[in-house]
C-alpha cells in the first residue's frame, strides 16, 4: 500500500486491490478512515474532527491527482506522490 502523501501526522495511502467506489485511506495515530474521492464522503472509519478537516481540505486541492493515482493503482502501476498541505 503506497504512501502518497503525509502531513501533520496524517498518512494518505491507496491500496492496489481496493474495490469501487474510488477511495483513499487516511491514517492518524490509531484512527483510520476511507474517503470516497468523488464526493469526499466517508466510506468507513473515523478520524478526530481536526484531522478530518485537514484531510478533506487536502483532498479538495488534489482530487484530480487522487483520481489519477486510483487509476494507476487499479492498473498495478506505480503511484505518484501528492504534495502535502503546507
Amino acid at each position: 500500500m503506497p504512501l502518497i502523501s503525509s502531513f501533520y501526522g496524517i498518512d494518505i495511502k491507496i491500496y492496489f486491490k481496493d474495490h469501487f467506489p474510488a477511495y483513499f485511506h487516511a491514517y492518524y495515530g490509531e484512527h483510520s478512515v476511507e474517503i470516497v474521492i468523488s464526493d469526499l464522503s466517508v466510506l468507513a472509519g473515523h478520524l478526530p474532527r481536526r484531522a478530518m478537516v485537514l484531510v478533506k481540505e487536502w483532498a479538495e486541492l488534489h482530487r484530480r491527482e487522487l483520481e489519477d493515482d486510483w487509476e494507476e493503482a487499479r492498473a498495478g502501476r506505480p503511484l505518484s506522490r501528492i504534495e502535502p498541505l503546507p
